[in-house]
């Protein structure tokens, strides 16, 4: 899946402006709408680019089924262990080139760097790195990707002793839910927010991919948070976040995310590392 949409660059901002104020210039195909649209749905990648949306009519309506299972919740009170536990196997993934840069979310698969993310973050030419939770930042290439499914393996290089992610399984989510989104919305990385999976085998049509059986979740995801980790409360990645709906001119999380769910995940990935040995 090829990301359009305007993104804000990655590169450091003049002083004295924010990273939240970050404001590249956006393609004017970003202001069409389709007639009785107020919802669009946007792929979550930040960085340079034209712009691309979906209006409401593409999503699935298709009623949310119930859960068969759920998982036992045992740290609601503590959500700040789960971020300690979590947030070193989330790193932001940086996409530079002569004319523009972008950048997304990832998690680590290997303790030597193997590093998932969504396909849209890395499908722009250019070179690609790894910055970890630490700061530290180091060289990477993309090794296997899948675009029908909107996921990529990205080796970086020069590391070991990396904290793998544990994932859970789609019978072990229910609606209403507890879960943490790790990411860099804006480029702000190691944020984490909150909320709870608001519905179950959601859709999304672009007219030309679809997405399908995705996780809905309140938690406030934006620009940036592609490719992070969707945690439930014993920190384990329940999906990878892929995009939001929006509304208005705004671009901005207004508490409809999605997320593709782990048993999808899990199994491209171990096709996907088929492919590379």
């Amino acid at each position: 899946m090829t990301d359009l949409l305007t993104r804000p660059a990655h590169d450091t901002p003049p002083t004295p402006m924010p990273p939240m104020m970050w404001n590249a210039p956006r393609d004017p195909r970003w202001k069409r709408r389709i007639a009785g649209g107020t919802a669009i749905l946007v792929l979550v990648a930040g960085g340079g680019g034209g712009g691309a949306f979906l209006t409401r009519q593409y999503l699935d309506g298709r009623a949310a089924p119930a859960a068969t299972a759920s998982a036992t919740i045992t740290e609601t009170g503590d959500l700040a262990s789960i971020v300690a536990r979590v947030q070193p196997s989330v790193v932001t993934v940086l996409v530079d080139s002569a004319r523009s840069s972008s950048l997304g979310s990832g998690v680590v698969l290997g303790s030597d760097g193997l590093i998932l993310t969504n396909n849209h973050v890395v499908s722009a030419d250019g070179t690609v790195s790894v910055r970890l939770s630490t700061g530290r930042t180091v060289p990477a290439s993309v090794i296997a990707t899948d675009a029908t499914h909107d996921l990529a393996l990205v080796q970086a290089t020069g590391l070991s002793g990396l904290t793998p992610v544990t994932f859970a399984t789609d019978d072990s989510v229910a609606v209403g839910d507890t879960v943490l989104a790790f990411g860099a919305p804006l480029g702000l990385e190691g944020t984490v927010t909150s909320g709870i999976v608001s519905a179950l085998d959601r859709g999304v049509d672009t007219g030309d991919e679809k997405l399908s059986g995705l996780f809905q979740t309140d938690a406030a995801i934006n620009q940036g948070n592609s490719g992070g980790a969707l945690v439930d409360t014993a920190g384990r990645v329940v999906g990878i976040n892929v995009a939001i709906a929006t509304a208005g001119d705004s671009t901005g999380s207004v508490g409809v995310g999605f997320a593709i769910p782990a048993d999808t995940v899990t199994s491209v990935v171990r096709r996907l590392q088929t492919q590379t040995r």
